[in-house]
């Protein structure tokens, strides 16, 4: 397989996942550009508590039951400064986080020199987010939060500090991207790809 740069987008579902994380796999074990955006972020996540950490049975509770659930059902949230809770049994639809959302970006990582600022807004549409009982275990091997909400309690952006253009976002930047004026993440992704292709 030979490949410049590698993208895995956002989408639902089981379908093809085993697939996606082994080029996700691929890409991080040879240097190669990797661009997750929403699944693809939380499939990055998956391939490497899988691999790296070694964490046996980790995977995603939209794929079915886990022992380690590094990406769970968000089922709590506000709304008018009410507290509104969902289960799998109770979903009554409205469970999407949609919209634009801020989200903070740590100094000095691959995020910070592409957006060249500290808060950004970004426009979402998922379910299931990063579980963050499993952060500590997972930054301590180089997989790094480099974007949280402000409250902290909800993962943005992901980086591995090991690589040299390894990017993961929560969020969807083709949402906020024009053909004669790219998203920020789309034009280093092209950049660094093209940069790998002519090594």
């Amino acid at each position: 397989m030979k490949a410049a740069g590698i993208l895995i987008p956002g989408g639902f579902g089981n379908r093809g996942i085993s697939g996606k994380i082994e080029a996700i796999r691929y890409a991080r074990e040879n240097q190669i550009p990797f661009l997750g955006i929403c699944l693809g972020m939380q499939l990055s996540i998956i391939e490497f508590t899988k691999n790296v950490l070694k964490m046996k049975n980790s995977g995603s509770s939209e794929f079915g039951k886990h022992t380690n659930n590094v990406i769970s059902l968000m089922t709590e949230w506000s709304k008018k400064n009410q507290k509104v809770t969902r289960t799998k049994e109770n979903d009554l639809g409205a469970t999407m986080r949609l919209g634009s959302y801020p989200c903070y970006i740590k100094h000095k990582s691959l995020a910070s020199k592409i957006y060249k600022r500290k808060l950004i807004h970004e426009r979402h549409r998922h379910r299931y987010e990063v579980n963050p009982k499993y952060r500590s275990s997972i930054e301590k091997k180089g997989l790094v939060f480099s974007g949280f909400s402000k409250d902290k309690k909800l993962l943005e952006i992901i980086e591995n500090k090991n690589h040299k253009w390894f990017l993961g976002v929560q969020f969807h930047p083709e949402l906020k991207s024009k053909p004669f004026k790219p998203h920020p993440i789309f034009f280093s992704f092209i950049k660094n790809s093209l940069m790998n292709k002519n090594a």
